[in-house]
């Protein structure tokens, strides 16, 4: 028999904000109790910062506690972060960090639970329908991308394609075949697909694709309307990262599609001023700060993600969304005294109709001093040496002094010149070290 399943919203999703903010404070008093009992890292933060659980009375009391950061994960490795038993994990998740020890992560069952719900919240708020078929071509493995979309897909009914990712040709083969739907994949991702799609003669305007939920880097509003143009598809805007839960804590409304709804009744976000620490008021431009509610393995309280973004009223749902990522504060390069984000120069190259959104930046040295060169694609059919390829070049170089304040060189690479991920697209390359 088949399994009957809702594609109607959840009453929280749509219920007035007292009554969301007396559940975000019931269930964040019952965190801070099961992560000081349980968790000795906890335990000796709040300690250290000499708070106590019953200071913290209203929600804005969030802010008397201490900040977590990768470092607390890192120094805890692999499981000393961990709010239950080893033998309570019903699942084991790492970050990808090419750097230091990777962060790790854990679930119970319950916690699995709650993720599917939230992806398959995510999935249906991005448009989905029963009987929608979804090619997901996050990685599966320690990543948490791939597993966590195909646990939500499956949670909302779904029929899943987990082929992950790598093997474009055969992604393009089985999308033509198969005809999904819904795809979920990187926006950079995406793009790799749609090229190989044209390179085998095929329209990607023509494909059986309805909607494609991006998510596991910054990607611009200009990204999305490329994208969209490209593969007549409905883009949308899926958020997570692994620490917090992994993909679904945020994700767009297809029906207005300004930024991710974040999923309140779960986790509890703040703004705060990126050099001070201190709370931002809703609306003020900062980094992201996830606190879970509902997490029993590894409660995250005040986690600083590093994304940069602010928070603005909800629209299509009563909780609050976040504005798109634009950039991390620790993925910022500073060139010569400015602040320069990879989606910075993403928006310009996008203005740019000769160029594609294949691109990176080049950190080396001139000298003492640090100098930028942008890597970028021109569009197939047109050469580098062309007249359209230079003219692009020049008001690249024109628009990244005017509207950035740092000077680059430009570099046009023909299609293919530019290094494929299948995974997050590789966009800063610093040759300084």
């Amino acid at each position: 028999m088949l399994q009957k399943t809702s594609f109607l919203l959840e009453s929280i999703e749509k219920a007035p904000i007292a009554e969301l903010r007396a559940l975000q404070l019931k269930r964040l008093q019952s965190t801070l109790a099961h992560a000081y009992e349980n968790s000795p890292v906890y335990r000796a933060k709040f300690d250290a910062a000499r708070v106590k659980l019953s200071d913290v009375k209203t929600l804005a009391d969030l802010s008397k506690l201490p900040f977590t950061t990768k470092k607390d994960l890192r120094d805890a490795y692999p499981f000393g972060m961990f709010a239950v038993l080893r033998e309570q994990i019903v699942r084991i998740h790492a970050s990808s960090g090419t750097t230091g020890k990777p962060t790790v992560v854990g679930y119970t069952q319950n916690d699995i639970d709650m993720w599917s719900n939230l992806v398959a919240r995510s999935i249906r708020a991005s448009g989905a329908k029963p009987g929608d078929l979804v090619h997901i071509s996050y990685g599966y493995g320690l990543f948490t991308g791939g597993l966590g979309a195909h646990y939500g897909a499956e949670k909302l009914g779904l029929t899943v394609v987990p082929f992950g990712g790598g093997q474009t040709e055969r992604q393009v083969q089985l999308i033509m075949d198969f005809k999904p739907t819904i795809i979920m994949v990187t926006p950079s991702y995406m793009l790799a697909i749609a090229d190989e799609m044209e390179r085998q003669g095929i329209d990607p305007r023509k494909t059986s694709l309805r909607i494609g939920i991006f998510g596991a880097e910054p990607w611009t509003n200009e990204m999305r309307a490329s994208i969209e143009a490209r593969l007549n598809i409905q883009a949308v805007d899926i958020y997570g990262l692994s620490e917090v839960m992994g993909p679904g804590v945020a994700n767009e409304c297809v029906e207005t599609k300004d930024g991710p709804t974040i999923w309140e009744d779960h986790f509890y976000p703040e703004i705060i001023d990126p050099e001070t620490g201190a709370v931002l008021p809703d609306g003020e431009f900062g980094e992201l700060v996830f606190t879970s509610l509902t997490k029993e393995a590894l409660p995250i309280i005040r986690y600083r993600t590093r994304d940069l973004t602010r928070l603005l009223p909800g629209t299509a749902r009563t909780m609050r969304r976040m504005e798109k990522i634009t950039g991390r504060s620790d993925d910022m390069m500073i060139v010569r005294g400015v602040n320069v984000f990879p989606s910075q120069i993403e928006e310009l190259i996008l203005k740019q109709a000769a160029l594609s959104a294949h691109y990176q930046c080049i950190l080396s040295k001139d000298g003492h001093l640090d100098a930028l060169t942008v890597a970028v694609e021109t569009k197939p059919g047109i050469a580098i040496d062309s007249e359209a390829a230079r003219a692009a070049s020049k008001a690249l170089a024109h628009d990244i002094k005017t509207y950035i304040g740092s000077s680059a060189a430009i570099e046009l690479r023909a299609e293919g010149g530019v290094e494929r991920s299948a995974g997050k697209a590789k966009r800063v390359v610093d040759l300084r070290k």
